[in-house]
């Protein structure tokens, strides 16, 4: 398939599903604190906040089989080269889940009980750019340049314009910005893995099985240290579905993108997760608006501009 036929190669639509993924996972900020009160799940029950995560994401995963399923995807695994086998690639693919799910997610859940969220939020962000100058490192197809330089610059320049002013007090700890910082470099080095797992199965499948078995991972030690969703409601299902349906968009999209595309350009639009995440809190939430959002959101726009023009 032709590169303008290929809407994942195509340089229109790359930025457009980018941005998209970027949005539904800035959605997700504020879904997940409506699902915590709906549930009943308080600050300090980090075993329920495990579970709570494991759900969404096992199911968000067997969702993705099944429609892998009927779309007649291969679940086959794949040999890389002549001296690796399939039992490699299935190493690989149980390594992409721990990375990519597992130690992901329960680093930030772990960290969030213990991290005052604008903190939180300037760490987490950095993930983003740490991506893009692995991939400078790893890959020939990502090239470091001025541009990329300066246009990483403004774009951590604009994160950290989002947290100015209050809220942004305290000292670090390793439980809270120790566990969130090794939450974003699990998500970049996870970012690096996505075209190797695209060589091992189909990027579709093979992000089925990363959530499915990562979630699971999840799930089963929050159950085994007592942790369970105090209260059901009906909202609260909704809210779960709601991110459910979220995870299987936006990883899908964003594995397939990854695998057909300079990591860098990609990842790039993660930089303004923070910033969606910030406005939809204030317009669902009602968390009050501040004129450095506006700022932050300017500045990750012209770091992305920079690092994604055309030479």
């Amino acid at each position: 398939m032709s590169e303008n036929k290929n809407i994942f190669t195509h340089r229109v639509w790359v930025p457009l599903l980018s941005l998209t993924c970027a949005v539904l996972w800035g959605w997700a900020f504020p879904l997940l604190k409506m699902g915590f009160a709906e549930f009943g799940i308080t600050a300090e029950m980090t075993a329920s906040k495990m579970v709570y995560a494991g759900l969404r994401f096992t199911f968000a995963g067997l969702l993705i089989l099944i429609i892998a399923a009927i779309l007649r995807k291969d679940f086959r695994l794949r040999r890389v080269s002549a001296g690796k086998g399939k039992l490699e690639s299935g190493l690989y693919i149980l390594a992409f889940a721990l990375m990519n799910t597992t130690l992901h997610y329960a680093f930030f859940y772990i960290g969030m009980s213990h991290c005052v969220a604008a903190r939180a939020s300037i760490l987490n962000s950095m993930g983003t750019f740490i991506l893009v100058i692995l991939a400078c490192i790893f890959f020939e197809s990502d090239k470091m340049s001025g541009r990329k330089v300066l246009g990483t610059a403004i774009g951590i320049t604009g994160i950290f314009a989002l947290n100015f002013g209050r809220g942004t007090e305290g000292t670090f700890t390793w439980m809270g910005d120790g566990m969130i910082f090794l939450n974003t470099m699990c998500s970049a080095f996870a970012g690096l893995m996505t075209r190797g797992l695209g060589k091992r199965v189909d990027v579709f499948v093979g992000t089925g099985y990363s959530l499915s078995i990562g979630g699971c991972l999840l799930l089963l030690p929050g159950l085994l240290a007592g942790g369970a969703l105090p209260r059901i409601t009906f909202s609260g299902i909704a809210i779960l579905l709601g991110l459910i349906s979220i995870s299987t968009i936006g990883f899908s999209l964003y594995n397939k993108l990854i695998t057909c595309n300079p990591v860098g350009k990609v990842a790039v639009y993660n930089s303004l997760i923070p910033v969606v995440g910030t406005l939809s809190s204030c317009m669902v939430l009602a968390e009050p608006f501040q004129w450095n959002y506006l700022i932050a959101g300017t500045l990750a726009a012209i770091g992305i501009f920079l690092i994604n023009k055309s030479k």
